[in-house]
């Protein structure tokens, strides 16, 4: 538990998870929101199926899509995670902030679309279908390699919140 006795909830830092938490997160969830800046420099975000491999966030959209535009224009861009449908129980939470590289290459596509048909939220009855559908010219893999990253344990705040009461 913690050291320090909590008097309010001013600074929220204390309360992140731990990189094991972390890691279990990022694979257990398969939904984000992604973030990017539109030219006149308004923030806008959508949700997003994801992967998480190798310390990166991997995704994908087809180019005609206002995030691809942008993003080849600034590649900074953030990701939203929370622990909403993976845990009832504990909020917990992960931003990132990054810059994304954008990918069409074939050796990406190969490993990319079977990995993320097999863990992503898919509308195809089976995951080669799932490929067949993603597998197009105008389609671009995401890779959003993190520069920072913010993280919120609930579990923490909750059980430092009952140790100070006590």
């Amino acid at each position: 538990m913690s050291t320090e006795k909590v008097e309010n909830y001013d600074d929220v830092t204390m309360y992140g998870l731990t990189p094991e938490k972390q890691e279990a997160l990022l694979l257990a969830q398969n939904e984000l929101t992604f973030i990017w800046t539109t030219k006149e420099g308004h923030g806008m975000g959508v949700t997003m199926s994801y992967i998480w491999r190798n310390g990166r966030i991997w995704c994908t959209a087809t180019e005609q899509r206002a995030r691809m535009k942008a993003l080849a224009r600034d590649p900074r861009c953030a990701v939203v995670i929370s622990s909403a449908g993976v845990d009832e129980d504990i909020s917990q939470s992960i931003t990132m902030k990054g810059h994304a590289v954008l990918h069409k290459d074939q050796e990406t596509r190969d490993w990319f679309y079977p990995d993320f048909a097999r863990h992503a939220n898919s509308p195809a009855p089976t995951p080669e279908a799932f490929v067949a559908f993603l597998d197009t010219p105008a389609r671009i893999i995401i890779e959003v390699v993190p520069e920072k990253t913010i993280t919120f344990d609930g579990g923490v705040m909750r059980d430092t919140t009952t140790e100070a009461l006590q």
